[in-house]
Parts: structure tokens; C-alpha cells; sequence
């Protein structure tokens, strides 16, 4: 049985996109913070080690979304003005290219990441970890380019909901395989960082298997090479000139949080612990706001294909009236309550005020970052891609790494001056972004268009 599209408009309860994305990310903070209450139990260098080694390959996971994120936007705007002509040869392309730009990078990360490390500054004490976690888990980061391009697509078609049962099925794969190396029949081993890198890529495996077969057991399209004969250029010019800047923005904010983390590892293991600990509860305030905004982003797509501009913008704002209020009243809870939630990852006294003095500047920062997750990936899918990064440029390094030092390492607020340089970064854009959008200087900038623009 053909499951097909369900039909997206303005009107489409956002519960129902919105509530499996929320769902999925909830499960993927809460499965990680229990991966890292496991890592910390087995050593605290280990926190520092995975969390420097994740950081550093956030900045490729990103430039996957090069592909990946272009691919949603064209596909929703695609579906958006009924013209499906092209749609596997679309889908045959992303994967493809994604697939062996992934290949590359692996190969990469794999032979450089001593270099990688070196440049983070990461103390000596955490850098062997940091390295054998990045080489095996840099090492097969094609798995994640791949996925990244199939969950889009099955987004984009409305099964927001798939994501949410495979994120659950990999993290339980990933905490058990964790519990089997440090804790259970394997220890005596003694892989340590190494198995729970290993349980890592057994769950991207498992996560990009299950996609595809869900690809093609919901009847969606299909991939064959055989659609890349002639090659598809005008298409995939099209998706890198969307891609390029759309991406280009998170990797510029990827590149920025690196130069951030640089200030702070020289601070000691303390503070590069205690700012992961701080970045694992940050990431409970963003989630609600994070899974409006993709959603949205979904329906945006599907508006301006479908030449609905004044729709996209009334359903763009509604969101922000919603996730603003809930987004910073989750952030100011979570500063109020982190002397508890920390036990759970440590037991170190000194952590504990550090965390919570950060988290008092992340309740502002929230403002902005929740305007700037709507307003912005609204922006990509309308089409307007090549302003956010440019924005992003010049606000995160000329606004956030200027503050970020300033406070941080030059008037000696440690950690917590370095958040005020983000914190800094996050309110000018959404002031910037949000003017942008309500003077509509993204409208016109559409990939495609519908014939007849619908009712």
C-alpha cells in the first residue's frame, strides 16, 4: 500500500510535525545525558575527552547539512506547487553525494584527528581518549551524512514520526552497547572511550538501515543510479546554491563555538567539564522552541511552493508567540534546579556554582536563540538563504568572540564570560532577523513555484 504525502498547510496542526520532532529531540537529551552520567561514572577525563572529540565533529556532521538541508527545502517546496516529476532523481543526487562528500571527510578525520585535537588545545590528560573516540567514531561519519539526507526526506513528506522511533531505537542501542564495554560482560576489555565510540556507530548503522527500509516500505520513491545518467547538473546546482549559504551558517556558527571552547579548555578540566555538564541541561530549554522551528520550517516550504506567502508569514509568528514564553521559562528552571540535576553527572562541589552562574546568562540567551531558530530556518525554506550567513558572520565573530574573550579570558569571568559573548551574539541577530522578516525581504526568493498560486 502507497502511503503518499500528507497534505501541509498553514492550517496542518503543528502537533502533528512538531510533536514527534519534539519527542525525538526530548529522547536524544535525555538518552545522551544518560550516556554521559555512564561516561562520567567511568571517568571524568572521558566527559572532557567525548565532549571535545563530539564538538570538533559537530563542525562535519554540519557540513553535511550542505545537501541534507537543501534537499528539504527544495523537496517541501517541491511538494508544496505539485510538481513531483524530478523527486527521485532529487532523492538519488542528495544521497549520492552526501554518501561520498562523507566518504572524504571520514578519511579525513581518521588520519588528522591528532592535528584536530591540537588545535582545541585539549589537555593532555583527556587528548589520548579524545583520539581514539574520534577515530572511530570520525572515521565512519558517512553513516551520519547519509542519514541526515534520508530523515529529511521523510520530513519533508510528512513522517516526522519516523524520526522519533529510530532516535529511540539507536540511543538504547547506544546506552546499552555503553553499559556492555564499561559495566557489563565486556569490561574486562578495557576498551574504555573506544567502546563507547563503538556502540556509537553500531547506532548510526542501525539508524540509516531503518531509514531507507522505511523509504521504501512507505512507497515514497526510489534511488537508482541509473537517474544520474545524463547528470542531473541544473539540479544539483540548484541544491548547493540553497545548501552552500543555509549550511554556511551553521558551519560558520560550528567554527565559532570551537574558538569559544579554545578559550575554555585552558581554563582546566574543571571548566571543560562543567561546560559540557552545562551544555547537556542548556539543551532542555532549546527543544521545545528547536521542534517548533523545524516544523515550521516544513510548512513555510510547502506555503511558498504553493505561492502562499502571507500564510507562511501569519504561521511563522504564531510560533514565535508560542515558543518564546515556554522556551525561557524552561531555561529559567533549569538554572533554578541544576544544584540537583548535576548530582547526577558529578559530585564536585566547585562545578556546581559555575554551571548555575552560566546558566543565569543562558536564560537571556534563550530570547534569542529561540527568535533565531524560527525566524531563520523559516528564511531557508522561503529561499532566502544567503543572509542568514552573512548575518551570522559578521554577529558571531565580530559580536560573540569579541565579548566572548573580552569577559571570558581578559577580565577573567572564566566560563560564564564566554557565555556572554554568545549571549550577546544571539540577541543582535534576532533583532536583525526579526526586522528582516516582518519588511517580507524574503519574500520572491522561492525555488519553485506552483503554476496557479493556491487558495
Amino acid at each position: 500500500m502507497k502511503h503518499g504525502t500528507m497534505e501541509i498547510s498553514e492550517k496542518t496542526p503543528m502537533i502533528l510535525l512538531a510533536g514527534p520532532i519534539f519527542a525525538e529531540m526530548l529522547l536524544n537529551i535525555l538518552l545522551n545525558n544518560v550516556d554521559t552520567i555512564m561516561i562520567s561514572r567511568y571517568s571524568e577525563n572521558a566527559v572532557g575527552a567525548v565532549g571535545n572529540a563530539n564538538q570538533m565533529m559537530s563542525l562535519f556532521i554540519i557540513m553535511f547539512g550542505v545537501i541534507a538541508g537543501a534537499t528539504g527545502v527544495v523537496v517541501a517546496q517541491y511538494l508544496g506547487a505539485k510538481k513531483t516529476d524530478d523527486m527521485n532523481r532529487i532523492y538519488t543526487l542528495s544521497f549520492s553525494f552526501n554518501l561520498v562528500f562523507g566518504l572524504l571527510v571520514s578519511l579525513f578525520v581518521f588520519f588528522f584527528c591528532g592535528s584536530l585535537m591540537d588545535f582545541l588545545k585539549v589537555d593532555a590528560l583527556q587528548r589520548e581518549d579524545a583520539v581514539t573516540y574520534m577515530r572511530i567514531v570520525g572515521g565512519l561519519l558517512f553513516l551520519q551524512a547519509a542519514y541526515n539526507v534520508m530523515v529529511q526526506i521523510l520530513r519533508c513528506h510528512g513522517y516526522t514520526r519516523v524520526g522519533m522511533y529510530i532516535s529511540l531505537m539507536v540511543n538504547l542501542v547506544n546506552i546499552v552497547g555503553n553499559y556492555i564495554f564499561l559495566y557489563g560482560p565486556l569490561k574486562h576489555l578495557e576498551l574504555g572511550v573506544a567502546g563507547v565510540a563503538i556502540s556509537t556507530v553500531a547506532a548510526r548503522v542501525l539508524a540509516l538501515t531503518v531509514s531507507v527500509i522505511i523509504f521504501y516500505r512507505y512507497q515514497i520513491g526510489r534511488m537508482s543510479l541509473r537517474l544520474l545518467f545524463p547528470f542531473p547538473k541544473e539540479i544539483l546546482v540548484r541544491l548547493l546554491k540553497i545548501g552552500i549559504p543555509s549550511a554556511g551558517e551553521n558551519v560558520a556558527y560550528s567554527f565559532y563555538q570551537l574558538i569559544l571552547l579554545s578559550f575554555i579548555n585552558p581554563m582546566g578540566a574543571m571548566a571543560v567539564n562543567a561546560k559540557v555538564y552545562c551544555t547537556t541541561l542548556m539543551s532542555f530549554s532549546v527543544v521545545f522552541s528547536n521542534a517548533l522551528a523545524q516544523a515550521t520550517q516544513i510548512v513555510t516550504g510547502h506555503l511558498v511552493g504553493a505561492g502562499r506567502e502571507e500564510a507562511a508569514d501569519w504561521r511563522v509568528m504564531k510560533t514565535l508567540r508560542t515558543s518564546l514564553p515556554v522556551a525561557v521559562s524552561i531555561a529559567a528552571l533549569n538554572c533554578l534546579l541544576c544544584p540537583f540535576t548535576l548530582k547526577l553527572f558529578t559530585d564536585s562541589a566547585e562545578v556546581v556554582p559555575l554551571v548555575q552562574q552560566t546558566l543565569a546568562v543562558v536564560v537571556i540567551m534563550e530570547i534569542g536563540r529561540t527568535m533565531n531558530l524560527v525566524l531563520i530556518s523559516s528564511m531557508k525554506a522561503a529561499g532566502d538563504v544567503l543572509f542568514p550567513v552573512l548575518m551570522g558572520l559578521v554577529s558571531m565573530w565580530g559580536i560573540g568572540i569579541g565579548v566572548g574573550y573580552g569577559c571570558g579570558v581578559w577580565l577573567s569571568l572564566g566560563m560564564t564570560g564566554v557565555f556572554l559573548g554568545t549571549t550577546a551574539d544571539e540577541c543582535t541577530r534576532a533583532v536583525v532577523a526579526f526586522i528582516r522578516w516582518r519588511r517580507g525581504a524574503w519574500k520572491g526568493k522561492a525555488v519553485v513555484r506552483a503554476a496557479k498560486p493556491q487558495a
